[in-house]
């Protein structure tokens, strides 16, 4: 996953990671989960006031700027708001602002100042992970393979789905590491198992081929079916080319039509797969030929 699209994700979870860790009876946080955002502001500008350094405090006023709530919007401000935070402890804001300055949305782009706020997070999962990918960037140099790894690594162990998927590609493709098909499939289920529809589709590629896993046909479809299901073009299309054929699952003309369509809907044009459905139209399902032009009397 690009990093842009990380810090969009990152973001539209900010609300909920800074708020959990806040107490529930919180009246600044309280106040914001309500949708009260005018006292959500002034609560935590009490909280300013008795402790300039509350990074809780300042992470949601960020936040308030962010998204325009209870105020004008001010994505740049908001952003020093982050960088306030983080300076104050925060480790959501330091992450939150580390994302930002690595792709320049909504602060300069500096990816010394990225990185260096990244570590501030410490042992946040996707700061990790951002970091890892940044070290495989490496300011257009040749992939700090070490060192991405590492962080990929690190942020696997706390869970990070991509960061498990990150780093099984690499074992999987030999980047940085001998190629290691077990090593890479221990990575991709992880991630297959947290939901992460990408390592679905890789592992149910090695399971149906048993390439560094036991072979298992019937799980490897049953995973290519949860990912297309949950919208993932490549499961979509992968499927279709199963039921076509018949491999590892019944043949089914019908089904394998249904999700080429939706492949091809989201922009993969199999014209392989195309001309096989073709081929193995069933009888039932071809349209009847035109009956003949009747002789004019």
């Amino acid at each position: 996953m690009k990093t842009r699209l990380r810090l969009a994700l990152a973001l539209a979870m900010l609300a909920g990671a800074a708020s959990a860790a806040e107490p529930t009876a919180d009246l600044a946080f309280g106040a914001y989960q309500r949708g009260d955002y005018v006292a959500a502001r002034g609560e935590a500008e009490k909280r300013l006031a008795a402790n300039p350094k509350d990074a809780a405090a300042l992470t949601l006023i960020g936040r308030l700027y962010l998204d325009g709530q209870g105020v004008a919007p001010d994505r740049a401000g908001a952003m020093q708001w982050f960088r306030r935070a983080a300076d104050a402890g925060g480790r959501d804001a330091a992450y939150f602002f580390g994302a930002a300055a690595l792709t320049g949305h909504d602060t300069p782009k500096d990816h010394g100042l990225a990185r260096a706020y990244l570590e501030k997070a410490q042992d946040h999962p996707a700061a990790l992970e951002l970091l890892g990918e940044a070290a495989l960037e490496n300011d257009g140099k040749e992939p700090d393979f070490a060192r991405a790894i590492a962080y990929f690594r690190r942020a696997a162990t706390l869970e990070n789905s991509d960061a498990a998927y990150a780093l099984a590609l690499l074992y999987k493709n030999g980047r940085g590491v001998p190629a290691d098909p077990a090593e890479a499939a221990i990575w991709l289920r992880k991630a297959s198992e947290a939901g992460h529809t990408a390592a679905m589709v890789e592992f149910a590629i090695m399971e149906f081929n048993g390439a560094g896993v036991a072979r298992d046909r019937d799980h490897a479809v049953t995973l290519l079916r949860k990912a297309a299901a949950a919208g993932n073009v490549v499961a979509q299309n992968r499927l279709a080319r199963l039921l076509a054929e018949g491999l590892g699952v019944e043949k089914n003309h019908s089904e394998a039509m249904l999700w080429n369509s939706r492949a091809k809907a989201s922009g993969l044009v199999d014209d392989k797969l195309d001309a096989l459905l073709e081929r193995t139209i069933p009888p039932s399902e071809k349209s009847a030929p035109p009956a003949p032009p009747t002789a004019a009397k």
